[in-house]
């Protein structure tokens, strides 16, 4: 969403009007003719933040902080609105600086206030990332349902779904060091090693290593320079270990296994 005026105007006329954050995505003109980002970023800092970034392709997750600079400006449209911008503080040498420009309707009256708002912002990350394995790993676009009853119902349990595989992309790449087993029962990982014709480890497995073992049995090859799983590769490797632990629970219940 980048700042569209006809959208911000219009978040102003119900009686009611809603909130709304976006990225600032032009340097936009004020009333005084001053430029909005150079007007912000002359501004002395209101504080700082701390944040985690979470492993990509070619990063690994680290901790970062940026200084947060914070205008109530009116646009040369007759807009007020509130412009925030968080910049880098020492961003490590080769690594583009994490930078957000964002602009919202609502006053932030402390720091308190603004760091509220930043989460808000944060959150988009996960909205997208569940939306994205709804969309492509679930696959929901090629539902061809000619009922909205039928829609409705294949919705709630692939998001359901959806839920897990996000929930584990993200758990997996925070928390790598968690025990598995509070994520995946016992035989799901029972499922993982067997598919993959490796031994399971004496201790309990780590959640980031039994997710790549789900992820590498949907088809993540792992190798070096692969970076971490995404949904796709989750998604379908999830299938098969879920089959191959109904597989294990009905042998134990026909007791060929003990």
């Amino acid at each position: 969403m980048a700042d569209i005026v006809a959208l911000m105007r219009r978040a102003h006329e119900p009686g009611m009007p809603a909130d709304w954050l976006i990225r600032s995505t032009h340097s936009r003109r004020l009333n005084s003719d001053d430029k909005l980002w150079q007007k912000v970023l002359a501004s002395e800092a209101v504080g700082e933040i701390q944040s985690v970034m979470t492993a990509r392709a070619e990063q690994t997750g680290r901790t970062i902080k940026q200084a947060l600079r914070m205008k109530r400006v009116t646009l040369r449209c007759g807009l007020s609105v509130t412009c925030v911008i968080a910049t880098k503080i020492a961003a490590p040498a080769g690594i583009k600086p994490v930078e957000w420009r964002l602009l919202m309707n609502r006053e932030a009256t402390g720091l308190d206030e603004l760091v509220r708002l930043i989460d808000w912002y944060r959150t988009r990350w996960e909205i997208e990332r569940y939306f994205n394995v709804l969309k492509n790993g679930c696959r929901v676009e090629t539902l061809r349902l000619g009922a909205v009853e039928h829609i409705e119902r294949a919705m709630m349990l692939f998001m359901i779904v959806a839920r897990r595989i996000a929930y584990l992309i993200r758990l997996g790449r925070m928390c790598p060091d968690l025990d598995a087993a509070l994520f995946f029962d016992q035989d799901e990982i029972h499922g993982a090693y067997l598919l993959m014709k490796k031994r399971r480890p004496s201790q309990p497995p780590r959640l980031n290593e039994v997710v790549r073992l789900v992820a590498q049995c949907g088809g993540f090859l792992a190798r070096k320079g692969d970076g971490e799983p995404e949904a796709k590769t989750i998604q379908k490797g999830l299938q098969r270990v879920m089959t191959a632990a109904e597989a294990i629970r009905s042998l134990r219940s026909e007791r060929v296994l003990a």
